[in-house]
């Protein structure tokens, strides 16, 4: 009660200060108080752990910041430049999204999932062999994030679950290997959007994005960090705290305090029920993803090879279609099958809605505070305009610097792309091709993106991490904050050191001793 009526007084306080603001300074564009949406947002989804509320309020904030003292205007700004420009936006990732939720329903009614977890318990004979599964499973699936963290989810609670591993473990597990395994992957989509910035470098897009890949530390150490807490059972903060609940009561944390079914149902399942639906979605995205680039109009002058086809495709476009491919063609399949009837099929339709219900929301939600505090208010703008005038002078250090201001614009905006988006541009003004810190300022904008967009409550794939895995959205958040940070740290000292020394040998071999070296001192207090 206490929690909640500071709150209130705090939001009362904020939403004084907004109106003042924007009645005093209607010129807010690129201005400090840009920050003040997300960053409101931010604190009271910690604080209150309810994240719809906490995105609207900052929401709201943000359009009467942008108003100009204009009710009009304000109501404006959430509707329009809100709500159904977010809706537009993510339109792809709303259907992809629908239609993974269906093929799950799909895939659990027919029984596969229950056969499936039968058989990998053949297989996977501990909780860290179903940790190791999961990190290498989402490491495969290199070519989308988005893809990744959906697809991981969906075949790995089962085998998880089984094991008594919380879903923030999942989630974690799947957030801190699909960005970091796209971002040092040629073939992905993060490749094709870092290589759409090598324009006036002189090197072509791949070139620039392969050249950096080593200097990549925040990703690099992020999966050796992932690998390693696996293996050493080496949990700590908010985290340990959840596996410790799931392993001694089953409670998983599903979004609610929801024990291990434990229930039979009498479907006799097939494990290829949900092989082949999986194999048909990996295939359809991947061959849509190309399609959309061009790679298959070889008559057209507008054709692509393989690789600069995922330069020029769109993502959202490309997996909406394949998930509907994948859909279409395991519905067929299991109704020929005779696992499930067409009607029963359709009665599933919903449900499969249903279940994506809370990621949609909470997308929409973030998409629509962001697009208020970059588009009408300027924050990305502002962050880059000070990264311009503070980081130039710094020489040696700029590679750290650079990593900080891209941690603290994705963090805040919750936009890795758009991080890199703004702050490319500026490195590349920077440096000439040629010098050594080219690559790791760029590496390093790269890296801080990654980071800030990981550890972000609005990241759209911190909300896909959740919706896979079925864990609480701010318990993923919360739990996975303490081990990006940790990672932020050492690859922040990484980057001093390859300022000076210009080596991605020796700075990601420190970063990788820093892991293995802090983990054998949290080992040894832990048996103390």
């Amino acid at each position: 009660m206490k929690k909640n009526k500071l709150s209130i007084v705090f939001l009362s306080l904020v939403g004084i200060l907004s109106i003042y603001i924007a009645n005093t300074h209607p010129e807010t564009f690129a201005s400090p108080w840009a920050l003040m949406p997300p960053i409101v947002a931010i604190l009271m989804a910690l604080i209150t752990k309810e994240v719809y509320s906490s995105l609207f309020i900052g929401l709201v904030i943000g359009a009467i910041l942008a108003s100009g003292g204009s009710i009009g205007k304000f109501l404006d700004n959430v509707i329009v430049e809100g709500f159904i420009n977010a809706i537009q936006d993510n339109g792809g990732i709303f259907i992809f999204l629908i239609s993974l939720g269906v093929m799950v329903s799909l895939i659990n009614e027919s029984g596969g999932s229950k056969a499936f977890g039968k058989w990998a318990h053949s297989k996977i004979k501990s909780r860290k062999q179903a940790q190791i599964s999961t990190y290498f499973l989402s490491a495969m699936l290199f070519i989308d994030d988005y893809f990744n963290c959906l697809t991981t989810g969906s075949v790995m609670k089962p085998i998880t679950d089984s094991y008594k591993i919380s879903r923030a473990k999942l989630a974690y597990i799947i957030d801190a290997t699909a960005a970091p395994i796209c971002m040092i992957a040629p073939i992905s989509s993060w490749a094709a959007a870092v290589s759409g910035y090598a324009e006036g470098t002189g090197l072509s897009g791949i070139e620039m994005f392969i050249r950096a890949i080593p200097f990549n530390f925040y990703s690099l150490l992020t999966l050796v960090f992932v690998a390693t807490i696996i293996l050493t059972e080496n949990d700590y903060g908010p985290m340990k705290e959840f596996e410790q609940r799931a392993k001694e009561s089953g409670e998983l944390g599903i979004n609610s305090k929801k024990q291990i079914e434990t229930s039979d149902d009498g479907i006799e399942g097939r494990v290829r029920d949900l092989v082949f639906p999986i194999i048909i979605l990996i295939i359809s995205c991947i061959s849509s993803l190309i399609y959309v680039g061009g790679f298959f109009d070889k008559a057209s002058p507008y054709y692509m090879d393989f690789v600069n086809a995922f330069a020029n495709t769109d993502s959202q476009v490309a997996l909406a279609t394949g998930s509907v491919i994948a859909l279409i063609i395991s519905m067929i399949f299991l109704n020929l099958s005779g696992r499930i009837s067409f009607e029963r099929s359709m009665e599933l339709l919903p449900e499969g809605f249903s279940s994506m219900t809370s990621a949609i929301l909470i997308l929409s939600l973030a998409t629509s505070l962001k697009n208020i505090s970059n588009d009408l208010l300027g924050s990305a703008a502002f962050v880059g305009n000070v990264m311009t005038n503070v980081a130039g002078s710094l020489n040696n250090f700029l590679p750290a610097v650079i990593f900080v201001v891209a941690i603290a614009l994705a963090f805040a905006t919750g936009t890795s792309w758009g991080t890199f988006g703004i702050l490319i541009p500026i490195v590349a003004s920077m440096f000439d091709p040629t010098n050594p810190l080219f690559f790791i300022g760029i590496s390093a904008c790269l890296s801080g993106a990654v980071c800030g967009d990981h550890i972000s409550p609005i990241s759209d794939t911190t909300i896909m991490s959740s919706a896979g895995a079925g864990a609480n959205h701010i318990d993923h958040v919360k739990t996975q904050l303490p081990y990006g940070l940790t990672v932020a740290a050492i690859a922040f000292i990484s980057y001093i050191i390859a300022g000076f020394s210009k080596s991605a040998t020796i700075s990601l071999a420190f970063g990788i001793i820093a892991i293995m070296v802090l983990m054998f001192l949290m080992k040894k207090i832990k048996r103390a």
